[in-house]
């Protein structure tokens, strides 16, 4: 780029700078809509549950796996082998 016009330069660099700044701008707007979307979902009580009120399926396992958690330390409270 020796010998190149400065002035292109420039309008490339102004021109890139404008492009991140809307793609900054861009995700910033999704950020706080996805945002709003989980402070709506919180508020209402549904973080976790598909909308027929049945636990998603991550719920569905780590409610699992607390249980045999539970179930292994009542076994060796009570002295059972595993």
């Amino acid at each position: 780029m020796y010998g190149a016009d400065p002035t292109i330069i420039y309008t490339i660099e102004i021109a890139s700078l404008a492009a991140i700044t809307i793609l900054a701008l861009t995700a910033l707007k999704a950020w706080h809509g996805w945002l709003d979307l989980r402070r709506t979902e919180l508020a209402r009580g549904l973080v976790g549950q598909h909308d027929d009120g049945v636990p998603a399926i991550g719920a569905r396992i780590e409610l699992a796996d607390l249980r045999e958690r539970i179930r292994r330390l009542e076994a060796i409270a009570a002295g059972v082998d595993l």
